[in-house]
């Protein structure tokens, strides 16, 4: 068994497979996931586990580089926006309209769904190197 680290494995194994500029997305519990992109559902329950604690969680596991977030966000969901850029302090964010955002996110790895209820609260990560 793990000692650290991501337990769930798919999560683990998606991670270890990324390479410098992969995505992964990590959404609320309403984006729609498009059809040949591998989902990861974690949602139990209406906000559980939250966005913000998947999040936080994933990139103490992963090198991210850079992120996008739906501009939406900053005006429908402000706190978690906020959040966000706490949180990722340092990195590069981008913005782009809901509708361009669920564009991306045919290009990623994975999708994982959180059980997360607010709007907007999905976010593209981008894979960084470690050296």
């Amino acid at each position: 068994m793990k000692k650290n680290g991501i337990l769930n494995s798919h999560i683990a194994s998606v991670l270890a497979e990324l390479g410098h500029t992969d995505t992964i997305v990590i959404a609320d519990c309403g984006l729609p996931i498009p059809s040949g992109v591998k989902r990861i559902d974690l949602s139990l329950k209406i906000g559980v586990p939250s966005f913000l604690e998947t999040l936080n969680t994933i990139i103490q596991d992963m090198e991210v580089e850079a992120a996008t977030l739906a501009t939406e966000i900053q005006e429908k969901n402000p706190d978690i926006n906020k959040s966000i850029e706490d949180l990722l302090a340092g990195k590069e964010l981008t913005y782009v309209s809901h509708e361009q955002f669920k564009e991306l996110t045919k290009e990623a790895k994975v999708v994982i769904r959180t059980g997360e209820a607010s709007p907007y609260a999905n976010i593209i990560l981008q894979a960084g190197v470690i050296f």
